[in-house]
């Protein structure tokens, strides 16, 4: 069953454009096709101080993969990019790469729910986040959060 499933990409070190490209080149080796992908978007951190700010986009993909397999392929990527450690403890830093799944839809459209270690579908946090928004109601600017039941371009 294809499912079609939103991410979220930030980078606020090194060459940032070239490493949300990296992001987007494996995702769509290793996890599906890319449907859409937003511009770039410079943005001040959030939830720390830092002198780098970020780079953030979204992405749309379609996948063969359940939500837990795409979970462990994103990490595995933010590995290899050079991502040390995630958010621990609500404590942010700054990253290479910052893979997060933010939305998931079965092939029909019924939205994904998921609350399990590890992961939380819908994203708990997206709709307090500008840089999540901003690039995700371009994307996807009708598709409606499935818990708030206000469409991206909404809650924007």
């Amino acid at each position: 069953p294809v499912m079609t499933i939103y991410f979220g990409l930030g980078t606020n070190l090194g060459d940032k454009e070239q490493h949300l490209r990296t992001a987007v080149q494996k995702i769509k080796e290793r996890i599906g096709k890319v449907i859409s992908l937003s511009a770039f978007y410079a943005t001040a951190p959030w939830g720390f101080t830092s002198e780098h700010t970020f780079l953030n986009a979204a992405l749309c993909v379609e996948t063969q993969l359940s939500p837990l397999e795409i979970l462990k392929i994103t990490q595995e990527i933010e590995l290899e990019m050079g991502r040390i450690h995630k958010s621990v403890n609500g404590a942010y830093s700054d990253r290479v790469i910052d893979i997060d799944l933010l939305l998931c839809f079965a092939g029909d459209g019924t939205p994904v729910l998921l609350d399990v270690p590890g992961l939380q579908l819908p994203h708990p946090l997206m709709q307090d986040r500008r840089f999540v928004l901003e690039p995700l109601a371009e994307i996807a600017p009708d598709v409606v959060h499935p818990v708030l039941k206000k469409t991206m371009q909404e809650l924007l």
